[in-house]
């Protein structure tokens, strides 16, 4: 996916200029690398539409959305290399865009996806469980894939998909660990009981009272002492 985002320069870098932008409704930001031609500064002070970014960023491609930024008359292809969210209002606070070369592969994270149920999980009453939901691909900025998916519906309990399961694409090719797991079947957990005052009473009621036993035992070996002790005063009596 390409979408279009107009900017404008701004006149310095620093946090007095960041803040006089937010002020005008729009959001800082910044572009690195020259341009396709090879030429330009290596890092650009610019000012964006904070609605028109976040759309971007909500989009299916979402970050790796590929940028046709409009700048004073020129075009660059960029892509997002971070960007900063208020902790509070979640509002859009800075961006950073990297510029990028068409005919040049470059790196990205893709989501991983799965369609499909488990046989493991409705014949055999199974989990699916996830242990990586990106995997790093190369490609070319034009061909970056919105997500990669794969059909879990054959898996059995114990079962799962690797890296290296994934269907190989023309346009595209993993540099993830071949061996990585991204989705297995698992048994389901125990259920781990709560210590709870009920549970513990409960538990109090059902243990055999071997306190009782004990102390019995202790009367009975104490018995022939007693009894000896009454023999001896009857004796100095006599």
């Amino acid at each position: 996916m390409e979408a279009t985002l107009e900017a404008t320069a701004r006149e310095s870098f620093g946090k007095n200029e960041a803040r006089r932008t937010r002020r005008e409704g729009r959001v800082p930001a910044v572009v690195y690398g020259a341009s396709a031609e090879g030429t330009g500064r290596e890092a650009t002070a610019i000012a964006v539409d904070p609605r028109a970014l976040l759309k971007i960023l909500h989009s299916e491609s979402g970050a790796n959305t590929l940028i046709s930024l409009k700048l004073g008359g020129g075009d660059a292809r960029v892509l997002i290399k971070e960007y900063q969210l208020d902790p509070v209002t979640h509002a859009l606070l800075h961006a950073d865009f990297y510029r990028v070369r068409m005919d040049r592969t470059i790196r990205v994270t893709i989501p991983v996806t799965v369609k499909g149920e488990p046989k493991g999980v409705k014949q055999q009453g199974g989990l699916v469980e996830f242990i990586r939901r990106e995997i790093e691909i190369e490609c070319l900025p034009a061909d970056i894939p919105e997500h990669v998916e794969i059909d879990i519906s054959e898996l059995m309990l114990h079962e799962g998909v690797r890296v290296r399961d994934i269907a190989v694409d023309a346009k595209w090719k993993s540099i993830s660990d071949p061996e990585m797991m991204l989705v297995h079947v698992i048994l389901p957990k125990a259920e781990e009981v709560v210590a709870t005052p009920e549970v513990v009473a409960a538990a109090a009621t059902a243990t055999p009272a071997e306190p009782e036993v004990i102390k019995k035992g202790k009367k009975d070996e104490e018995e022939p002492e007693a009894k000896k002790e009454e023999k001896k005063k009857e004796e100095k009596k006599k």
